[in-house]
């Protein structure tokens, strides 16, 4: 279209950015939510460090889940093929993520309306299993986009997945997965490090300095078997950047070591995986000697260049099809209209920034550690 001052290539690469910088964003924002959750039974020991700990993420989870909600919104708008597939292929996972993101804000409600000891015991494995089931999943789900999905197109376009939940759970898969959990809980560790003092703060710093390290350790592990043990994906020929959206104008084959082919031809994105690296390095080295901002800080870059790091290797491939490699979905091919993409920027340009500046003037309100002091003063704590 004429009228459009954006070419249909460069508004969709915009969007593959944009999609990577929402998943980043719920990742670092959400992230450590979730890292708290799943730390929260090794870290707080009493009724008391424990209120401390809900207190840390119960006024600004809600904002931080917008990310999620925002990057499923733009895989539906932007992206509706990805948007099909995956959720459709996925649906099983997608439920459970759901089912134990509910178990939050219920969690977070009626946790302290008893006080009874098993009542509220119950509802703290609640919010555990809501902190590292969407932690796992989320990384498992990733191990399999790089492993490929079992799903393909026929002559008319329909959608059919031939794959099952427990299919999701190979090896390679559950290694991402642990990557996963392991970099949450180092972002939670340290927030918690922040925002408190005393014995929580100290149980945070040390169990943030082991899943520091462990993300190292498995992402590393992770890389090296990408590198060596998996198949990835390329494009036979050039792909029509400015053509229609047709997953099936294009021949794909899987050979091993496809995904280094990125790293290979531009040798400056190696700065991502290694980054990826140095920042949980450096995470685990700032909480062990008491700087727990500059540990939060290190895991925010960690988070970032991890999820970078996959997107550098599979571009332009979103969802690499495992049965029909002519299926694969990619940046090219599996977008929404000119148009409709040119309409969503001018409305993600208007509304980001607003989400972005009112998220910081919350951090800002609530800026400060809390106590046990506050909490007690306070009669809408959790």
């Amino acid at each position: 279209m004429d009228t459009i001052p954006l070419d249909y290539a460069t508004l969709r690469l915009i969007w593959w950015g944009l999609l990577g910088l929402l998943l980043i964003g719920f990742a670092v924002m959400d992230g450590f939510d979730l890292g708290v959750g799943t730390l929260l039974p090794a870290v707080a020991r009493t009724d008391s460090e424990r209120r401390l700990v809900l207190n840390v993420i119960g006024p600004v989870w809600e904002g931080n889940q917008v990310w999620l909600i925002v990057g499923a919104g733009v895989v539906f708008a932007a992206f509706p093929a990805l948007y099909a597939v995956s959720f459709s292929g996925f649906y099983l996972a997608m439920c459970l993520i759901l089912l134990a993101l509910i178990l939050r804000p219920v969690g977070f409600k009626f946790r302290s309306k008893v006080e009874d000891k098993r009542w509220r015991a119950v509802w703290d494995w609640a919010l555990f299993a809501g902190g590292f089931v969407p932690a796992l999943v989320f990384g498992v789900a990733m191990g399999n986009v790089l492993l490929g999905v079992p799903f393909h197109f026929d002559e008319t376009l329909r959608i059919f997945y031939t794959g099952g939940f427990f299919a999701l759970l190979s090896p390679f898969a559950v290694v991402c997965g642990l990557v996963s959990v392991s970099m949450l809980v180092m972002h939670g560790a340290a927030m918690l490090a922040m925002k408190t003092d005393g014995a929580v703060a100290m149980r945070a710093r040390r169990y943030g300095s082991l899943a520091a390290l462990a993300t190292a350790v498995l992402f590393v592990l992770a890389g090296v078997w990408v590198a060596n043990g998996v198949a990835g994906y390329h494009v036979v020929g050039a792909l029509d950047a400015t053509g229609a959206s047709n997953p099936l104008a294009k021949q794909v084959i899987a050979t091993p070591g496809a995904w280094m082919a990125n790293y290979r031809a531009l040798p400056w994105t190696w700065a991502f995986p290694l980054l990826g690296v140095l920042g949980a390095l450096l995470g685990a080295a700032m909480l062990r000697i008491g700087r727990p901002g500059s540990a939060f800080l290190c895991s925010a870059v960690a988070i970032a260049c991890i999820i970078l790091t996959q997107g550098v290797a599979m571009f332009p491939f979103l969802l690499p099809s495992s049965i029909d490699p002519g299926s694969s979905l990619t940046v090219w091919d599996s977008t929404s209209s000119h148009l409709t993409l040119f309409v969503m920027l001018l409305a993600i340009c208007l509304f980001l920034p607003l989400v972005m500046l009112y998220t910081s003037w919350v951090y800002r309100v609530l800026r400060g550690k809390v106590s046990a002091e506050s909490i007690e003063q306070n009669h809408h704590s959790y």
